[in-house]
């Protein structure tokens, strides 16, 4: 924490007290119905809120005991420390009682102040009406005296030794001093005298002694009217004698200079002998520094000199840049001296100047304090009652140094805030002010300092405006502030300490104002204007020119206007013009987007480019960014939505947007949080907190590097929230928890608002304080952990560092960089980067820092290879293979040995880029990379992409939770032309022996072609599932042989299974024939019988046995929830992939399933399974449920969200969608239904992805070396009606039109390739087109396009 604000001091005399307890200082001071109580200065260690509506009179702290009594005008309250022994020391109520009332008096006069004082043996003295004596050791106090009194007391005070008690009255003359005569706790006794004075008594207090059992003669100070202070001693104090007058300094010509006219005003207060020994020691120690001057030396001598006399110091401040102390020597002695009391010092100095720009008719009053710490420097505490204290830090040789050019002050602490509840907090665009608001129309303009090293706020002006505000907005960095009421706005001038008022405006319009909105300046230069605009619930709205009181903005850094600063102006409000929204929906709420990286202006054009000014969100969760443009001249003003989005989160409570156009939003109850990025349309995060932990606040801000941060806030902590990469290979998470801020321990009042100001300080506001938390927190173990931040000494990090180093730019040789250039086929990129890193770990020295890109040149991330070196591979596709290199000085090529020497050496070299977790990554990488290369010459591109995630996979298997392979990497083995060598290569990953969890894992029957394949595995399944148990249980593989219409094989097992109880029964059952409608029958009601019993698998086998593929297929999925299961059973048992079950089961449920989960590898899959593979191509680009019969978005639930998170995104997709459209003349077609604009943005959208997963190198090469499809202004029809254009695909892309295999079906009409698809067909493609059909519009040929290799194509498609 950086400062703490603990509430606005009440303006009482006793509304502060401080002593030093348990060997630390306590401080505690009445705010609002509570108290707060702090360590040091800027420590509060705790805050008690009072549940009585009545305001708090007096605090008072008990040195010996550490108890705090507090008092209303009709009770006490006595709070106990405890907990100090655990280092969590906290104040509970230990008492309460009320006081007697004088029913005597009238009802005014009974509710007077009271005063409470402590004296020994935790004796409380409390004084109203009457004077009252409790002990309170007990948790039920006892009265042990009490009196009456003539007139009720404005102050007491007993002496710590209990034997005095003072006492004055409300403009009394005469303080009455009550002499203890007995002891006893049964008779108390007490005699009193009156000190007489010539004017009001201002002030009482008795002398401390050194420690808390010290017995000391009993001195009373008491300050008067006419400005004298008094000393008061009581001449024997065995014989309990009656003070009498033992001395007096002037206090207002005790300050020099000044004449008695202008030196009314004086501030005194006593430094206790022990503080003045306490003091000097320190200075002492810290002596004169190395290289003293002889007013340095001198200081200190004279110091010492007056130290040695052990006096008590009287200081006196004018408040206006002069002090003078003096020394009262041997207080108590019988005889009195004139040298008894003797000047120590005058000083005249511009620290003095406390009052500094205050007229003397507005001096507030004043209560100083002083004490000094064991150990410590002199803390001087100045309460002004016009709502703060001040706390200065002091060497008192410097502070009694006479020299002008002595620094004496240093202000530790203002302690300032509140009165009341803190409703609303609104900051202004740059975060330099914000605006505090009670829900009893007390409003502080606070300023943030970036630099200040203490408090990071200070309070300016105070506006008190009684009547509901609706909105503020802040001006300017504080100096102007607008309220918005039901029917007026109005413009406050908040430089002065008093707000003036300087323009009202009266309004009106239909519906509820929503919002207060800051529209940008079109010249950062014109300060004086400003442009204001309210929406309302029914979308109409307002904009308002405000021309400002002319200021001086150059000492802020921005030039003046010409003749704007100079002159006088006085500010204005009027009405500009009122418009209509009529395009922003169903409108619940319109907000101020949160200010996160841009600048308050905007250039002239209105575009999507312009600024944010507003967030809309509807009843139905639609949300829209607004920008605005004002026209003051013509008068009008001119909006445009930059992005939208309709989330499906209906009728959300709260929304936050932030010019990165994220939004956060929490749904009804309040209990769970969605993050949303609006341009890209992708669910971010989604988190349920459940109700117990209500959300009530959102605000963004984000890192000078653009990245985000969000505060979630609820009622008793915030929760900081940072984007990450995304991690799509982990499915990590985008964003996470970096730091939880509890307010719990400091007080016991939920949070009001909280804010960020604009250097990533986040101020809290709750009950009458205010928290300024900085960016250094200490990270937890845990959250080290999760997010994988490498052990730093001391703990401590900033907030930004951290958020940086979870986004941002990765290291060439991160794990994530490298899994994405293999996915984009850069495998010479990666061969390149291991040889850098092994290059470098070889000659790597301890403390050496090593370079992100380890000496690569930036082109070799974005230059595509077209020669290649070495001899041409077998099989090979575009740059895949290319064995152009920059060698080393060894000339070294990368192999398996390099591979194995990189990780061992990374098991001994821990990387400062990487976390533990990611160099375990990284190590799994390179020995992946190295298997791929030494199969390289065998294995083709998509082949190898699925080899080293699956070897991936199974290395990370135990440290994920992922059971399976993802459907991208079984797409790239679909579509690779290596598959045997994949056949090959998975069963001696399990060690030959593949079982079907095993075959699932892989997705094995989901990528093989070949029928024959795909049967002769499944063989090999039946046979490994059967054999894995030793009691070799038919029941196990009856499904797969079944599957495969070997019945006998079957019988052949249960012969051997003499052991199973079940064997007679079911050799006798597969004895007979199931082409008899009968037994297939008796097949179905064992299948059901099987069913009631949850035997699942073995029913499914049953219903294939009764030829019920649906059935068995159904059971997969709704029982067995397999799908690779039910459609490896539909491959296997129909034959061939053309089978109507198995096109039921991928058009009705996997298509489904892909739209709900918003899965486009599933869907390509699906589609190209189904032989539509002109829609395979585009469901990599258009979202999946646009081509399902009843086109449409997911209804609004968890699959809707999940339809719509970010993992739906994938920058994979389209290197797949790459290679796919140029493979046939379907997927040519496919591709040019998808329009020029659309793959325009899925190429931008996926290069942001690759930005915001740190690869922004690959983010670079794509938009660079993308090809568009050339498609001609005109296609070659054949007439006819039927349709169906025929493609020239040496028109489409820059490759000969032999390597694109003829896939579109044969016209038995026309004989000829291109006939139309059938009218279903027709229909379905014609509800999934994007952009409806006609002529494609010619796009603009590519700027950069690389000439893929001929090889690839050929060898894939046996050419």
């Amino acid at each position: 924490m950086k400062a703490v604000l603990p509430g606005k001091p009440e303006s009482r005399l006793q509304a502060l007290a401080t002593g030093y307890w348990d060997s630390r200082r306590i401080t505690a001071y009445i705010t609002g119905n509570g108290f707060s109580i702090l360590g040091e200065p800027d420590h509060l260690l705790q805050t008690v809120y009072d549940d009585d509506e009545s305001p708090l009179e007096s605090i008072a702290l008990d040195e010996a005991s550490g108890k705090i009594a507090v008092c209303t005008c009709r009770a006490v309250r006595i709070y106990k420390p405890f907990g100090r022994d655990e280092d969590a020391l906290r104040w509970a109520l230990q008492s309460s009682f009320t006081v007697a009332q004088d029913e005597g008096l009238p009802t005014e006069e009974r509710d007077t102040a009271i005063s409470v004082s402590w004296g020994s043996e935790e004796e409380l003295l409390v004084a109203h009406s009457f004077l009252e004596l409790y002990q309170t050791t007990t948790s039920m106090p006892e009265c042990s005296w009490r009196k009456q009194l003539a007139s009720p007391v404005r102050l007491a005070s007993l002496s710590y030794d209990s034997a005095y008690i003072a006492s004055v009255g409300q403009h009394d003359r005469l303080v009455k001093v009550w002499r203890r005569l007995s002891f006893g706790s049964d008779d108390v006794r007490f005699d009193f005298i009156y000190l007489p004075h010539p004017q009001m008594v201002t002030s009482i207090q008795w002398r401390r002694p050194r420690h808390v059992d010290q017995t000391i003669d009993n001195v009373l100070y008491t300050i008067c009217a006419d400005n004298f202070l008094r000393v008061w001693t009581a001449s024997d104090s065995h014989g309990q004698q009656h003070p009498q007058l033992w001395g007096k300094v002037d206090l207002a010509s005790s300050i020099q200079g000044q004449k008695v006219s202008t030196a009314s005003l004086r501030w005194a207060f006593v430094m206790h002998g022990r503080d003045l020994s306490a003091a000097t020691e320190k200075a002492v120690q810290e002596g004169v520094g190395d290289s003293p001057s002889d007013e340095d030396v001198h200081a200190l001598d004279h110091l010492i000199a007056v130290a040695n006399r052990s006096p008590e110091i009287c200081v006196v401040f004018d408040g206006r840049g002069h002090m003078s102390a003096w020394a009262l020597e041997n207080v108590g002695c019988k005889t009195l001296k004139s040298s008894n009391i003797f000047n120590v010092t005058h000083v005249a100095s511009a620290e003095f100047d406390f009052l500094k720009g205050l007229p003397a008719i507005s001096t507030p009053h004043v209560e100083a304090y002083s004490y000094c710490n064991t150990g410590g420097h002199l803390q001087i505490l100045l309460h002004y009652f016009d709502g703060k204290v001040e706390v200065y830090r002091s060497n008192i040789a410097r502070f009694f140094d006479p020299n002008p050019k002595t620094k004496r002050l240093t202000l530790s602490a203002v302690w300032a805030g509140h009165s009341a509840p803190i409703r609303k907090i609104v900051r202004n665009f740059s975060g330099r002010a914000i605006v505090s608001r009670t829900e009893h129309g007390q409003s502080i303009v606070w300023k943030h300092f970036p630099d200040a090293k203490r408090t990071g706020l200070s309070q300016q002006a105070m506006i008190q405006h009684n009547g509901h505000i609706h909105r503020i907005c802040v001006l300017r960095k504080g100096r102007f502030v607008v309220f918005l009421q039901h029917e007026t706005i109005s413009l406050w001038d908040c430089r002065q300490k008093t707000p003036l008022l300087v323009a009202e405006l009266d309004f009106s319009i239909s519906g509820k104002p929503l919002c207060l909105l800051v529209l940008p300046r079109q010249r950062v230069e014109d300060c004086i204007t400003a442009h204001l605009a309210t929406i309302t619930s029914e979308k109409k709205g307002i904009v308002w020119e405000v021309k400002l009181p002319s200021y001086n903005p150059s000492r802020d850094g921005i030039p003046a206007l010409n003749g704007s600063a100079d002159g006088h102006q006085d500010g204005t409000i009027r009405e500009l013009v009122q418009f209509g929204l009529e395009d922003a929906g169903d409108l619940a709420y319109v907000l101020p987007v949160d200010p996160a990286g841009s600048t308050p202006h905007i250039s002239g054009s209105l575009d999507v480019f312009a600024r944010d000014v507003a967030i809309s969100y509807t009843h139905s969760g639609r949300v829209e960014f607004w920008t605005a443009r004002v026209n003051p001249t013509a008068e009008r003003v001119e909006w445009l939505s930059t992005s939208l989005m309709e989330t499906g989160v209906t009728s959300p409570a709260l929304v936050s947007g932030s010019t990165m156009k994220k939004a956060a939003l929490v749904n009804s109850t309040r209990s769970a949080l969605t993050i949303w990025d609006i341009r890209g349309a992708r669910l971010e995060y989604s988190q349920d907190f459940e109700n117990q932990h209500t959300i009530q606040d959102l605000d963004w801000t984000s890192t000078p590097d653009q990245q985000s941060i969000l505060a979630v806030g609820f009622p008793h902590r915030v929760l900081l929230l940072s984007q990450m990469r995304f991690d799509y290979l982990n499915k990590g998470p985008a964003w996470a928890a970096i730091r939880e801020i509890s307010t719990r321990d400091l007080t016991p009042h939920p949070i009001g608002d909280s804010t960020w100001l604009g250097d990533g300080h986040l101020v809290i506001g709750a009950g009458n304080q205010l928290f300024v938390y900085d960016r250094q927190f200490d990270v937890s173990s845990s959250l080290i952990t999760s997010l994988r931040l490498p052990q730093r000494k001391g703990g401590k990090w900033d907030l930004f560092e951290v958020v940086q180093r979870l986004n941002g730019p990765l290291p060439v040789f991160h794990p994530q960089f490298l899994s994405q250039c293999m996915l984009a086929g850069k495998l010479v990129l990666i061969h390149r980067i291991l040889l850098a890193l092994h290059k470098t770990l070889k000659f790597w020295v301890e403390g050496e820092a090593i370079d992100d890109y380890l000496g690569l040149k930036m082109e070799e991330f974005y230059t595509s290879d077209t020669s290649t070196a070495g001899p041409p591979t077998h099989i090979g596709s575009g740059d895949y293979f290319d064995r152009q290199m920059s060698h080393d000085e060894d000339d070294e090529t990368f192999s398996e040995e390099v591979a194995a020497a990189i990780a061992e050496k990374l098991t001994r070299v821990g990387l400062p880029q990487l976390s533990g977790h990611e160099q375990i990554q990284l190590v799994d990488i390179v020995e992946c990379v190295g298997m791929v290369e030494k199969q390289r010459r065998s294995l083709d591109e998509n082949g190898a992409r699925f080899m080293l995630f699956f070897r991936q996979h199974a290395l990370r298997k135990g440290r994920t939770n992922e059971i399976h392979m993802s459907w991208r990497e079984i797409n790239w083995a679909y579509h690779s032309g290596s598959q045997d060598i994949l056949l090959d290569f998975v069963p001696r990953q399990h060690h030959g022996t593949l079982l079907w969890e095993d075959a699932r894992e892989s997705g094995m029957f989901m990528w093989l072609v070949d029928a024959a394949a795909v049967r002769a595995q499944f063989e090999v399944i039946a046979r490994n599932e059967y054999t894995k148990s030793e009691m070799k249980n038919p029941v196990d593989c009856s499904l797969f042989y079944l599957a495969l219409k070997k019945k006998t094989v079957l019988q052949g097992l249960w012969r051997m299974a003499t052991w199973n109880r079940e064997q007679g029964a079911t050799q006798r059952l597969l004895a007979n024939n199931f082409e008899d409608p009968k037994w297939r029958t008796a097949a179905l009601k064992n299948a059901y019988a099987l069913m009631s019993k949850r035997r699942f698998q073995y029913a499914a086998a049953f219903f294939l046995l009764a030829d019920h593929l649906q059935d068995a297929v159904n059971v997969c999925l709704n029982q067995l929830r397999d799908l690779q299961l039910a459609i490896a059973i539909a491959r296997v048992y129909e034959g061939n992939d053309q089978g109507p079950v198995l096109r039921k089961l991928l058009e009705e449920e996997v298509l489904s399933i892909a739209a709900h989960e918003g899965n486009r590898w599933l869907a390509s899959w699906a589609f190209w399974m189904l032989h539509r593979r002109d829609m395979a191509v585009r469901a990599l680009i258009t979202p999946v449920y646009t081509f399902l019969e009843t086109p449409g978005p997911p209804s609004p639930s968890q699959d809707h969200l999940k339809s719509k998170l970010f993992l739906t995104d994938d920058p994979a997709l389209v290197i797949l969608y790459s290679q796919l459209r140029q493979k046939t003349l379907q997927t040519l077609r496919g591709a040019t239904k998808v329009t020029p604009k659309v793959e325009w943005e899925f190429v931008l959208h996926n290069a942001r992805l690759y930005d915001r997963m740190g690869c922004d190198l690959l983010g670079l090469d794509l938009v660079r070396n993308w090809e568009f499809l050339k498609i001609q202004p005109t296609v070659s029809m054949i007439d006819g009606g039927l349709g169906g254009g025929v493609i020239d695909p040496g028109k489409l892309l820059k490759r000969r039109s032999s390597l694109v295999v003829a896939d579109l079906p044969v016209s038995p009409v026309l004989g000829m390739r291109g006939a139309p698809p059938s009218p279903t067909e027709n229909k379905r493609m014609a509800a999934a087109a994007m952009g409806g059909g006609g002529q494609e519009k010619q796009k603009p040929p590519p700027t950069v396009f690389e000439e893929p290799d001929a090889n690839s194509l050929l060898d894939s498609f046996g050419f």
